[in-house]
């Protein structure tokens, strides 16, 4: 009787992780909130992926930033103050669209600078000359 109490017990330990789900990987049940939150963690970068958005991302830190975005819509805030939240918690590189401010100058001038000196580079190495 005793081996047979464990082994319950074990079998519900092992199926604890599939009663563990919440609201990263599950839909919300109103279709326009989910949309709402699906079109947020579009925006969202992974901060451990970094190029990723935390929509296509496996890090476990994504799925938290997925069940906090789907919580908070899902009690009634807008994308744009929950964006505002996780910008607050992980610093303004969290978003691929981070806003024009000062601190963030580094964010929109690199790449430009990065494409204008591409341009040059192709323009030496193909001889292109402006007399």
């Amino acid at each position: 009787m005793r081996i047979l109490k464990i082994l319950i017990a074990a079998m519900l330990l092992g199926a604890a992780p599939a009663w563990a789900q919440d609201l990263a990987d599950i839909s919300l049940s109103d279709p326009k909130q989910e949309s709402q939150a699906l079109a947020l963690m579009d925006s969202i970068r992974c901060v451990v992926c970094q190029g990723q958005p935390i929509s296509g991302s496996n890090a476990e830190l994504a799925g938290d930033m997925r069940r906090i975005i789907r919580e908070r819509i899902a009690a009634g805030d807008t994308p744009e103050a929950v964006r505002t939240m996780l910008i607050s918690k992980y610093g303004d590189w969290v978003t691929f669209r981070p806003q024009l401010k000062p601190a963030t100058l580094p964010l929109w001038i690199i790449p430009l600078l990065a494409l204008l000196a591409g341009v040059w580079l192709v323009s030496r190495r193909l001889g292109w000359r402006q007399n």
